[in-house]
């Protein structure tokens, strides 16, 4: 469940509410969601409920109450929670974190795309400024992702002033002259210097575009390997269905349940048994048996949870189409720049994982880790030419 999904599950929850009575209010345009604040818990948080207090004529904790039920029993929601005001803290069901890899993939350079400035005309009114032009260039691409169209025009009074460049930022180059501008927030002096073109850990700017070259390296080393990425739901391994069909058939849990890349860590609530010396995960069936041979150990540990790499990768994913959002609705690229380097940070701490180590075969987990790496280098292209800015393969 991508966070636009949950934004209308709470949004029909509101509107199921008020259907039956328990609510009086006008259902809103839209619903934010965002992972917990301090003090919350779960994957996502929602303050739904202190909106429509005011207009309810109830207290916030109290609509938060009403809308709690109808939010948990969305399938996809696997426990809704009501902490400090009325904040909803909801936790999602197991398999609904890797469903996001598969979004990505499906959507591709347009995941976060949305609808919340649909019809709206942005006029920018900028002045003869290098750094505001670019900003303004910028807005045109961001805002029409979330439904909007911007008209720029050099008339006064200026509605968008960033501090200008003290320098002209041309001689960086066109990529690392965009970054230098529109890394920075609006009200920050840009640097011009030569540490943009720096193939260091302390650039931003290097950090994103290598981060998304080693997501095609990775392709392109799996490849080599012979094996794809794909989410663990999907994957059938030659000559080892039961990957997928036996890890059903020996714990109960249903193909692609409990067991893709962003379920529970906690075996139980995954449906798998404790590792004892009769259990089904240790040792193999034998071939005279006719049984599909189920998950190896070390499989069964990699595709428990996710491990905190992948959980950083995950959540950068999950929070690109509200980074997106913020980024049109406050006319601030630095926005989506900031969130690139979150992600791209994300991606290193994780490339390691991903393919196999030493004579190590390839396996559910691996598939499932490289489709994780190729979606989030589907963001960082995508994110980068928003900024246009380029993403190179090789680097």
């Amino acid at each position: 469940m991508t966070p636009v999904e949950l934004s209308r599950t709470v949004l029909r929850a509101v509107r199921c509410a008020v259907d039956v009575g328990e609510l009086s209010v006008s259902v809103p345009a839209s619903a934010v969601v965002t992972p917990p604040g301090p003090g919350g818990c779960g994957d996502y948080a929602t303050n739904i409920a202190l909106r429509l207090a005011g207009p309810a004529g109830r207290p916030a904790p109290e609509v938060a109450e009403i809308l709690r039920p109808y939010i948990a029993r969305d399938p996809g929601v696997a426990d809704v929670t009501v902490t400090g005001p009325g904040f909803l803290n909801i936790t999602l069901a197991g398999g609904a974190l890797s469903d996001l890899v598969e979004v990505v993939l499906e959507q591709g350079t347009r995941y976060g795309y949305g609808d919340t400035l649909a019809g709206q005309v942005v006029e920018l009114r900028v002045p003869y400024d290098t750094r505001a032009e670019i900003v303004a260039d910028t807005l045109v691409r961001i805002v029409a992702t979330q439904g909007g169209r911007v008209e720029v025009r050099h008339l006064e009074p200026v509605n968008l002033r960033p501090v200008p460049a003290p320098e002209d930022p041309a001689p960086l180059g066109h990529d690392a002259a965009r970054w230098a501008l529109l890394h920075p927030a609006p009200h920050d002096r840009p640097r011009i210097s030569a540490d943009h073109l720096l193939q260091r850990e302390s650039n931003p700017l290097f950090r994103v575009r290598y981060a998304h070259a080693r997501t095609r390296a990775l392709r392109r080393n799996a490849a080599t390997l012979g094996y794809t990425g794909a989410p663990f739901r999907e994957v059938r391994p030659a000559g080892r269905s039961g990957v997928l069909a036996g890890a059903g058939a020996a714990t109960g849990v249903g193909a692609g349940e409990g067991l893709g890349v962003g379920g529970p860590g906690d075996a139980r609530r995954a449906g798998v048994p404790p590792r004892t010396a009769g259990s089904p995960f240790v040792g193999s069936a034998p071939a005279e048996s006719g049984l599909d041979v189920g998950p190896t150990p070390a499989e069964v540990d990699r595709l428990l949870g996710p491990t905190p790499a992948e959980s950083d990768l995950l959540t950068a994913l999950a929070e690109y189409p509200h980074a997106l959002r913020l980024a049109a609705r406050h006319r601030a690229p630095d926005r989506l720049a900031r969130h690139l380097v979150v992600t791209a940070d994300a991606v290193l701490g994780f490339q390691h994982v991903v393919l196999p180590l030493g004579d190590e075969k390839p396996s559910a987990a691996h598939r499932a880790r490289l489709a994780l790496a190729e979606a989030a280098g589907t963001v960082l292209a995508g994110g980068l030419s928003l900024l246009g800015i380029s993403a190179p393969e090789h680097l």
